[in-house]
């Protein structure tokens, strides 16, 4: 007699069911356009570096400001980030995030001077962190069974880094065919459509509230220090590396980190609580991606101002020029990685890797004036690409092995900032020290496109070694590993890359 209730109970229950599955779905596929869109603008930028520089009158080592204003505030703010979420609610601050995002990335565009466009990238980089650090978060809360969670972070890395892997072409594209301001502008509507339906889609989280604090000085400290760095670095090619002025500043950089070693060993809620350190595999990891990052990020900055301002390549086939890159850094990480991973472990793939990233770094130090693409260029961006395939994935998978769940998600984190530190300092010494050399040539009557290749060669020179140095610190550092990773890890460790 009450079978016909019981069924349609069963049937609202399955459609409830079905109708909550599509709803996470969606919203995994919104939080991968979010992160598109932090991913994309951290890599169209450098195409368009060239056309920047001309029109808003950067010099050769300032020039290095565009892109370090925005590394330095994302990496730099990603761990204050996660905890404001826990604070106030992973949806609310990914959607501050999102919203602000949006609106930088208008006033990025609008700029019409150097001052205002590193100023705006600065913020751009704030709002980028505030976005990245909640987004595993919200995608763990919606998919808790680890099986789902997994199937989630591949779908998302795989939706995440096919789209970036087109960055470069597409900054090139808008370069070109309408101005660089487009760049940033392309952010806005895209920005605006994942606002609406974030806000519909992604789950509240109520948070712990403000009062259980935050550490806002250890935040400043860990952003003021690499930002100090990088200016002593930039300043450095005019300056000179002996001058008081650079060493001061290297005296301040270590005076900050001091400092806020001794904040986070007094603080009730440390950013970076020390005890971390104590763990090898994560210490040994955060080593090799800080290191390694110093030479990779030369490829697109140095490498577009090669193919435009001396080879004479339009900002199109400068990003196009680039492709392969991407495209195996995604093809090499979402297919190759976990199936070698099961049989090697990931110490060789990160030792391969970098052996690959430092000799495709080391050809673009000998390219010649007048270099052909299929000789010269493509054989560098396909080494790199599959070098840094092979070691994104596995250095972040080493550094939360053996990491407590409860820990996970700080160190998530701390595997993003070193990446992106790195980066930083790398983008400015490699500056610094090409347009160094190039003024120096230049001075001595050596023709211009003369003068920039060698600086460039210098540059390419120096971002080579930092890879190689990689090698000897993971070659020591890194503690032989069984074969194989678990799936969540790895999933995890894939998911991480894509924030990088």
């Amino acid at each position: 007699m009450n079978q016909p209730g019981e069924r349609a109970l069963a049937a609202e229950d399955s459609g409830t069911r079905s109708a909550r599955e599509r709803r996470r779905w969606r919203a995994l596929l919104v939080l991968s356009v979010g992160q598109l869109m932090v991913v994309l603008d951290s890599t169209v930028v450098n195409v368009a570096l060239p056309t920047i520089q001309r029109e808003l009158h950067f010099s050769q080592a300032s020039l290095a400001w565009v892109v370090n204003s925005y590394l330095i505030t994302f990496g730099g703010l990603l761990l204050l980030g996660g905890r404001l979420g826990d604070l106030i609610g992973r949806k609310r601050l990914f959607l501050i995030g999102l919203g602000a995002f949006s609106a930088t990335s208008m006033l990025c565009g609008e700029s019409s001077s150097a001052g205002v466009l590193v100023g705006a990238r600065f913020l751009q980089g704030v709002s980028a962190a505030l976005m990245s650090s909640m987004v595993l978060g919200v995608l763990s809360s919606m998919f808790p069974e680890r099986k789902e969670r997994t199937k989630a972070l591949s779908v998302f890395a795989v939706v995440t880094m096919s789209g970036a892997a087109l960055g470069l072409p597409l900054g090139g594209l808008l370069t070109e065919l309408l101005s660089w301001h487009w760049i940033f502008f392309i952010n806005v509507p895209i920005g605006v459509i994942a606002l609406v339906l974030s806000s519909r889609l992604l789950d509240s989280h109520a948070g712990l509230g403000i009062r259980a604090g935050a550490d806002l000085l250890g935040a400043l400290l860990v952003t003021t220090a690499p930002m100090l760095l990088v200016y002593a670095l930039i300043e450095a090619s005019t300056k000179g590396w002996g001058s008081t002025q650079t060493i001061a500043l290297f005296v301040a950089v270590i005076a900050l980190v001091a400092i806020f070693v001794a904040v986070e060993s007094l603080v009730r809620t440390p950013l970076i609580p020390l005890r971390i350190f104590k763990n090898r595999n994560l210490v040994s990891a955060n080593v090799v991606r800080l290191l390694f990052p110093m030479g990779a990020f030369g490829l697109n900055f140095l490498g577009s101002q090669l193919l435009q301002n001396v080879v004479g390549y339009s900002p199109l086939r400068t990003g196009l020029a680039f492709l392969p890159n991407s495209l195996l850094i995604a093809v090499v990480s979402l297919t190759c990685v976990p199936y070698l991973i099961e049989r090697t472990g990931p110490k060789p793939l990160i030792l391969t890797g970098l052996v690959l990233i430092s000799s495709g770094l080391l050809l673009l130090s000998r390219i010649p004036m007048h270099a052909g693409y299929i000789a010269n260029i493509l054989p560098s961006t396909l080494l790199i690409g599959i070098g840094l395939g092979l070691v994104f994935t596995p250095t972040v998978g080493v550094a939360l092995s053996d990491v407590a769940p409860a820990e996970a998600g700080l160190v998530s984190g701390f595997t993003n900032v070193s990446v992106q530190m790195g980066g930083s300092i790398g983008v400015a010494l490699l500056a610094s020290i090409s347009a160094a050399r190039t003024a120096h040539l230049f001075a001595q009557r050596l023709a211009r496109p003369e003068a920039l290749v060698a600086g460039f060669h210098l540059g390419f020179l120096v971002a080579g070694a930092c890879p190689a140095v990689a090698f000897l610190a993971a070659a020591v550092l890194l503690p032989p590993r069984r074969v194989g990773m678990e799936a969540d890890v790895l999933a995890r460790a894939e998911a991480l890359t894509i924030l990088e």
